[in-house]
C-alpha cells in the first residue's frame, strides 16, 4: 500500500469495510498491522486530549470464552483474532488534569505553570458535572476512539467489528476492571473475514449524500 492515501483509495476502503458478522479463526493479524492499530489507539482525539480511556486487548482464550455467553453468544468474541474493550476511566478527577498536565509540560518541555490556565479551564469543566455527567462525556469520548480505531483498520485492510451487545457490567467482572479503576463501553472484534459470510458481499445500505450532509452557507 502507498504511503499517501488518495481519495479514491480512502473511500474503496471504506465501502469494503463492514461490520463483519464470522470471522476466520485460523486468520492472524501480522505483528506489524496490529502495532500500527495499537498506535492508532493511542492516537486517538479526545476533549481537551485529556485520554479519559483505556483499552484492554483480551488476549487469553479462555477469558474470551467466559465473555462469549455474556455477550449474546456472538462468535466474533472468540474467532476474531483480537478483542479490544473500550474502558472509560472510573471517577475522573483533578488529580487526572494534574496527571495530564504534567507529562504535557515534560513532553513539550515547558514549565508546568505556564499551563496552568489549560489546567483550570479543565478542572472547571469537570468540576460543574455530576460524576454520572462526566462518565457519559467519558463514554462519548471512547467513541471517538472507536472510530479511529475503524477507519484506521479500514485502511489497513483489517475487519473489524464495533459491538455494544453484551453485558458490560459482565465484562466488568471478567475482566476485573473495577479494580484497575475502569468500566468497559464498547468492545470491536478485528481480524479477516470468513469467505462465507453472508454480509461481506451485501450492498452497502447508505442515505444519499444529499440526506445527511447539508451545507450552510
Amino acid at each position: 500500500m502507498s504511503d499517501t492515501l488518495t481519495p479514491p483509495s480512502l473511500l474503496r476502503q471504506l465501502k469494503w469495510r463492514y461490520a463483519v458478522k464470522k470471522f476466520d479463526p485460523s486468520r492472524k493479524i501480522p505483528a506489524d498491522l496490529w502495532g500500527a492499530l495499537e498506535e492508532a489507539l493511542v492516537l486517538s482525539p479526545s476533549s481537551f486530549g485529556l485520554q479519559p480511556w483505556k483499552f484492554f486487548v483480551v488476549e487469553n482464550p479462555a477469558l474470551r470464552q467466559k465473555l462469549q455467553p455474556v455477550a449474546w453468544n456472538q462468535s466474533q468474541i472468540t474467532d476474531a483474532a483480537k478483542l479490544v474493550v473500550f474502558a472509560v476511566k472510573k471517577n475522573l478527577s483533578a488529580a487526572d488534569v494534574r496527571r495530564f498536565v504534567e507529562h504535557t509540560a515534560a513532553v513539550r518541555g515547558v514549565p508546568v505553570d505556564s499551563l496552568a490556565g489549560y489546567q483550570k479551564i479543565m478542572e472547571g469543566s469537570l468540576a460543574a458535572r455530576t460524576p454520572e455527567a462526566i462518565e457519559g462525556w467519558a463514554a462519548r469520548q471512547v467513541y471517538i476512539a472507536l472510530g479511529n480505531f475503524m477507519t484506521a483498520a479500514a485502511v489497513l485492510g483489517v475487519d473489524v467489528c464495533p459491538m455494544e451487545g453484551f453485558d458490560p457490567a459482565k465484562f466488568d467482572e471478567i475482566l476485573e476492571l473495577p479494580q484497575k479503576g475502569y468500566a468497559a463501553v464498547v468492545a470491536a472484534t478485528a481480524g479477516h473475514r470468513a469467505a462465507d459470510d453472508q454480509y461481506a458481499q451485501a450492498p452497502k445500505v447508505r442515505f444519499p449524500k444529499e440526506d445527511v450532509v447539508e451545507h450552510v452557507r
